[in-house]
C-alpha cells in the first residue's frame, strides 16, 4: 500500500507544472539572444518577479541548461541543451525537408511540418517564404487540432477508433470567432477533408491568417502534416495554386515514404 507521503497533492502537482512552464518560458526567451539577458531583462520578458526568475535560473544553471553570459552578469542558453538537441531526431522531418524546400520555392510562402502530440499539433520544421509579408510559426510551438489546417488534416487521417479516443480529451475551445466549437460541425468538416484530401483553416486559429494542409504518414505510422499558411488576402487570391502545389508535392513524398 502506498503511503500518504508519497502521494502528491493536487496543489503540489499544479505548482510543479507551473515551474516547468516558467522554466520553458525562460529558455524560449533566451532562444534568439546569443549574448544573453540580465535577470532583470528576463524577468521583464516573461513577466515574472526577479526573485522567481533567480530561483529558476539557479536550478537551470545547476543542470547546465543556462550558463553565465559574461563574467559580469546575465545568462544564456547552456551546453546541456546541445546534447538534448543532438539526441532529438525526427525521421519524418529528414524525409520531408526536400518537400518543404520545393514547396516554398514554388509558391513563395512559408511551409511548415508538424507532428501530432496528443491533443495538439507541434511544429517541428519550417522553410520561410520569400514574400515580404509571411506567416511564420516558430518550431516548437503548437496549435489546437480543431482550429488549424494541419490539425484538422491529421484528425481526418485518423481512424474512427482513434478519433473516438481523442474525443474524450479534445476541447473545442474558440480561438477566433471562426473556430469550430461543436463536434457535429467538426465531424462534418472531417468528412469534407477526407473527400477533398486536404484541410483548410480560414482564420480559425489566427485572425488574418489562412492555411491549407495535407496529412502524411511515415512507414512506422507516425502522423504528420505539411501546411502552407499565408495572409488571408493573398491566400484567397492564390488558394487554387497553393492547393495544387501542396497536393503534388505531398503525393510524391508519401510515395517516397512507402517505398
Amino acid at each position: 500500500m502506498e503511503s500518504d507521503e508519497n502521494i502528491e497533492s493536487p496543489a503540489a502537482e499544479r505548482q510543479g507544472i507551473q515551474v516547468i512552464a516558467r522554466a520553458a518560458a525562460l529558455l524560449r526567451a533566451l532562444e534568439h539572444r546569443p549574448d544573453g539577458l540580465s535577470l532583470g531583462e528576463l524577468a521583464k520578458t516573461v513577466a515574472l518577479p526577479r526573485s522567481t526568475v533567480q530561483r529558476i535560473v539557479d536550478a537551470l544553471d545547476r543542470e547546465g541548461f543556462v550558463i553565465a553570459a559574461s563574467a559580469a552578469s546575465g545568462v544564456r542558453l547552456g551546453p546541456a541543451l546541445l546534447a538534448l538537441a543532438a539526441a532529438t531526431r525526427f525521421h519524418i522531418a529528414e524525409a520531408a525537408r526536400e518537400t518543404l524546400e520545393g514547396l516554398a520555392k514554388e509558391c513563395g510562402e512559408t511551409v511548415d511540418l508538424s507532428l501530432v502530440d496528443q491533443d495538439k499539433i507541434v511544429f517541428i520544421d519550417q522553410v520561410a517564404g520569400t514574400h515580404r509579408l509571411t506567416a511564420i510559426s516558430a518550431v516548437g510551438l503548437s496549435f489546437s487540432l480543431h482550429s488549424s489546417a494541419n490539425g484538422k488534416a491529421v484528425l481526418a487521417a485518423m481512424s474512427d477508433d482513434e478519433l473516438n479516443k481523442l474525443r474524450r480529451r479534445l476541447r473545442l475551445t474558440a480561438v477566433t470567432p471562426n473556430t469550430i466549437t461543436t463536434w457535429d460541425r467538426l465531424e462534418r468538416e472531417i468528412a469534407t477533408i477526407r473527400k477533398a484530401g486536404m484541410a483548410y483553416d480560414r482564420e480559425e486559429n489566427s485572425a488574418g491568417i489562412s492555411a491549407v494542409a495535407i496529412a502524411i504518414r511515415s512507414p512506422s505510422g507516425e502522423l504528420a502534416a505539411i501546411s502552407i499558411p499565408a495572409p488571408t488576402k493573398r491566400f484567397n487570391a492564390t488558394e487554387t495554386a497553393l492547393s495544387k502545389a501542396l497536393l503534388k508535392h505531398c503525393a510524391y513524398l508519401q510515395q517516397k515514404l512507402t517505398r
